[in-house]
């Protein structure tokens, strides 16, 4: 018999042996065998003057909710090789003879032969048609093998992105003290001017490990040669001007993030040497998508903002795997200590007094479409909670512990037009300085901060796969203040007089599924706070005005 022909019966003599396997026990001899009743199920099985079941329905005595109802079904159906006795009766529970196996299997045969004829003609007139599958075949085959014998890894995928990024700033507004250059005596030379032209990239390489199909071992590894350009966070203007892109690290490639992450039924857990408390979120606070880093997240700078750290965490979300497009309960939280890899419990440690940690929790609720946020952070003395840098007491060596609370919804269209996903963000940090403060020692160190973001996205803007940007914010600026502060003119204030503002446009265009093109402008009101300087006809506060404009384009390849 041939090999096709095998596999045809295969099944149906499966079925036949079943019955014979289960009553073993029962052996039927020549007395008890029924010669008028094989004769009648050879004749039926043959097709002579009863016609071959085509349905099982035609058995009286078979029912759904028999165990091989489903089986007996097929067989009728697919194979079409099975028949009952005259009475319209199966009678499955019955033990079946030899000679019951071999009429059936006989009228097996038959119609195998029948599906063998019908199968040459088909192959003949497809003959053409077959010899290019195969060819194909062959080929796939041949290049799948090269690919098992060359790949990277079994386990890990990666993947990777390039970003250049050619751009300047320039300054403008009131010169003040401190935006004057000086000589070693102390004497102006002039101003600090405009910064020069400046050509960065940035280079990043993702490795993503999965052992299960559900976990993920991430590793990020990326360089750099933003140093301390204007668009570093190390420049003049400080982080107010870094870009989301940058990174300095002296062309050196680095494991910039490293964690492990598996699931356990609606729960999602996170440990890792190098981790931020945002990358263990079950939700992101906004949609926006940002140039400047300090509207990351709908406001970077409030409870969101972290440094890469030791850190584990778990998040919760109501039927996790269930339709995308439902609004569903989001629960996260999670810790961060910045000194975790020092085991000296005096200078650092995981989880101690001076760990320079940070907790973070979020509640959130929503969908893809539209969520509402709430976030809660506690960062211990030296944990990064600020990214200004330029309002009073700035300094995260300056308190000995704050609070912060975040607030942040969003919200875009079905379709994609004129109207824009809108992220809006808001945050409040209160810090608590150091019990032992010398008295006045910290005059003028805020107490009290807040920021707020508003980002407008329009997605396939003027051409399909565009996106054009929009943004409005303060990152923060201090509302409260420690004691007082001397103004030029000798009086003293209790309230602080900051305020800054930051805007970004941008226009993506893409010009092919893994090269964007983005040209942006930004511009920066009073990046330095309240210490912009004082007016001299005033003696006020903060009344000098300081600004900051930038122009950048920046390439990016997705590969």
């Amino acid at each position: 018999m041939k090999l096709f022909q095998q596999l045809l019966v295969a099944p149906a003599a499966l079925g036949l042996l079943a019955p014979l396997a289960v009553d073993a026990n029962r052996s039927a001899n020549a007395a008890e065998l029924n010669i008028n009743g094989v004769s009648d199920y050879a004749a039926s099985s043959l097709g002579s003057s009863l016609e071959q079941v085509t349905s099982i329905s035609q058995f009286s005595d078979v029912y759904p909710t028999d165990w091989a109802y489903q089986a007996l079904s097929n067989l009728i159906e697919r194979y079409g090789c099975v028949a009952g006795y005259p009475n319209g009766t199966y009678r499955g529970n019955r033990a079946m003879t030899r000679y019951e196996a071999a009429a059936l299997l006989n009228a097996c045969l038959d119609r195998i032969t029948e599906v063998t004829d019908e199968l040459k003609r088909l192959m003949k007139e497809f003959e053409k048609e077959l010899a290019i599958l195969k060819g194909r075949v062959d080929g796939l085959e041949a290049r799948v093998g090269e690919l098992e014998a060359t790949q990277f890894s079994t386990t890990t995928k990666m993947s990777g992105k390039a970003d250049f990024v050619i751009g300047a700033t320039s300054y403008g507004g009131d010169k003040t003290d401190d935006l004057y250059a000086t000589d070693e005596d102390g004497k102006r030379t002039g101003y600090l001017g405009d910064d020069a032209l400046s050509f960065s990239y940035r280079y990043t390489l993702n490795l993503n490990t999965s052992f299960t199909g559900k976990d993920l071992l991430y590793t990020r590894l990326r360089t750099g040669n933003f140093n301390a350009n204007a668009f570093s966070g190390k420049g003049y203007t400080g982080k107010q001007s870094q870009l989301e892109t940058s990174k300095s690290s002296a062309d050196i490639l680095k494991v910039d993030k490293l964690w492990y992450e598996f699931p356990v039924g609606n729960f999602r857990v996170y440990a890792g040497p190098k981790i931020e408390n945002y990358y263990m979120l079950g939700a992101s606070p906004s949609v926006y998508r940002h140039i400047l880093k300090q509207f990351k997240l709908g406001g970077y700078y409030g409870a969101y903002g972290a440094s890469t750290s030791p850190g584990f965490g778990v998040n919760w979300i109501s039927d996790r795997y269930a339709n995308y497009g439902d609004a569903k309960l989001k629960l996260s939280a999670n810790y961060v200590s910045k000194n975790g890899a020092n085991s000296n419990a005096r200078e650092g440690g995981f989880m101690t007094d001076n760990g320079k940690g940070k907790f973070l929790s979020q509640i959130a609720y929503g969908n893809t479409q539209w969520q509402v946020a709430a976030a809660y952070a506690y960062s211990q003395r030296g944990m990064t909670v600020g990214g200004a840098g330029t309002p009073l007491g700035a300094s995260t060596k300056n308190y000995e512990e704050a609070n912060q609370v975040n607030l942040n919804a969003y919200w875009r269209p079905q379709d994609n037009g004129w109207i824009p996903s809108i992220s809006v963000g808001w945050s409040l940090s209160s810090f608590n300085l150091p019990k032992e403060t010398i008295k006045g020692e910290f005059n003028g160190t805020r107490t009290e901060a807040q920021g707020w973001l508003v980002g407008l996205n329009w997605k396939d803007a003027f051409m399909k796969g565009n996106r054009l940007g929009f943004a409005a914010g303060s990152p923060q600026f201090v509302t409260a203040i420690k004691g007082e502060v001397t103004k030029k003119d000798g009086t003293k204030t209790k309230y602080p007089d900051d305020g800054n503002m930051a805007f970004e446009l941008y226009y993506d265009f893409q010009v092919t599924d893994n090269v964007t093109i983005t040209p942006a402008v930004f511009y920066l009101s009073r990046p330095f706070g309240q210490k912009t300087g004082s007016s001299a006809e005033t003696g006020g506060l903060g009344a000098d005005q300081f600004n900051t404009f930038g122009g950048l384009v920046q390439t990016t390849f997705k590969f």
